[in-house]
């Protein structure tokens, strides 16, 4: 085993002996986010909620909305008509967060919900604007924190118990109603036993708002906790019987992550075995990119000038009228590769030299024989030669070396 790898080895025992020393140290922090969120399981998620809603509403068909805005949803139920249009839906539409999140536009298609005879409940703790100047409703909060907040229903006949909610729940009431048409449907008292409505009903045209400030009732922490749950029930007994459409999108403004990871990452084991493979294949790559070798770098061989001379000298030898010349050297190449290649005697240029050749090259005997005749007559001639003879000769020695 080489240094390297001890070093890596050592290195990676380090790294796995820091998290299990950070896993057992650390302890949990509860997280407090007031998402009321479906999905969330934390103490202020609605996850409870959301098993248990068919056991608070009992009889009552309950429709989740969560891929589109309060106005997509009710306008596309909503049939026009000549005269009157109307909603092929009846019942009430549920909401359940921190603050005011719904737009405008989709108040406004709400509101007309309302006057078709239908129901709106809303529990946050801060409410949209134009509601609250519609329906001349005047709303305040007390920044003051108390840590012994009571909640209870003014209807004895509902419940006559007293709650004692604290996690979660704020000082948010309202300051002023219309008390010849508003409903008072819930009371909460701070620790200097002030007592503030918390809970109402409104009239709208032909149908009702419930507005609710404590939407902390509702969440996995209170459902669980002691008897809370049944201050929960107590709120929902005045949904009116029918068909509740809950809108479960973008409460706090949350947005469920689509990552493959999601799951891998919201799980603290799972989420260090990932750390640390990634760190484990980062520390190999560093260590291994030393013993790889470097890319060996292509070069150009050198080119063969040999031709190229060749070629040059002979153009010479033309261009200067040279044929007896360059027919001598060509002569000389002729028979220096029947050497070398058949293993011929060229010494004498005769019958048995041609029939040897034609033997073992299979070139035609008559090309052979006028080869060697044009080659013996150059050798015999005393007269320089033409360039028609340089050309006669190179093409009968063409026909043999190809």
């Amino acid at each position: 085993m080489n240094k390297s790898i001890k070093i890596y080895i050592a290195i990676l025992v380090f790294i796995f002996a820091l998290i299990l020393i950070a896993g057992n140290d650390t302890s949990k922090e509860i997280d407090w986010t007031p998402t009321y969120s479906v999905n969330d399981k934390i103490p202020l998620g609605l996850h409870v909620f959301d098993k248990e809603i068919n056991g608070l509403l009992k009889n009552q068909k309950i429709e989740r909305i969560s891929a589109l805005t309060p106005y997509e949803f009710l306008d596309s139920k909503y049939v026009p008509d000549t005269i009157v249009g109307t909603y092929k839906i009846k019942g009430t539409f549920l909401n359940i967060t921190e603050f005011a999140s719904i737009d405008d536009q989709s108040m406004k298609e709400l509101f007309y919900f309302v006057s078709h005879g239908n129901s709106v409940f809303l529990s946050m703790k801060t409410f949209p604007q134009p509601l609250l100047d519609s329906l001349k409703i005047d709303f305040r909060t007390d920044f003051q924190y108390s840590d012994s907040t009571s909640i209870w229903m003014a209807n004895k006949n509902i419940s006559s118990k007293k709650f004692h909610l604290v996690e979660g729940m704020g000082n948010y009431y309202f300051s002023k109603i219309d008390t010849a048409s508003t409903t008072v449907l819930g009371y909460q008292a701070n620790a200097k036993n002030k007592k503030h409505i918390n809970f109402i009903k409104v009239p709208y045209s032909n149908g009702y708002f419930y507005l609710h400030t404590q939407p902390a009732a509702f969440s996995n922490f209170h459902l669980l906790k002691d008897n809370h749950y049944q201050y929960a029930e107590k709120v929902l007994s005045y949904v009116p019987k029918g068909n509740v459409y809950w809108y479960t999108k973008g409460q706090n403004s949350e947005s469920i992550s689509d990552s493959p990871l999601r799951y891998i990452l919201s799980q603290p084991a799972l989420k260090w075995a990932l750390y640390l493979s990634l760190i484990g294949i980062l520390i190999f790559i560093l260590f291994n990119a030393k013993r790889k070798q470097r890319i060996v770098p292509i070069l150009t061989p050198l080119p063969n000038l040999t031709v190229e001379f060749t070629k040059t000298i002979g153009n010479l030898y033309f261009q200067e009228g040279d044929h007896d010349n360059i027919i001598d050297k060509k002569i000389i190449y002729f028979l220096e590769k029947i050497r070398n290649e058949y293993l011929i005697d060229t010494t004498n240029l005769n019958d048995d030299f041609i029939k040897k050749l034609h033997n073992k090259s299979r070139k035609d005997e008559n090309d052979i024989r006028d080869l060697i005749f044009l080659i013996n007559e150059h050798r015999k001639s005393y007269h320089g030669s033409l360039e028609e003879d340089l050309i006669r000769i190179n093409n009968a020695i063409e026909k043999i070396l190809h």
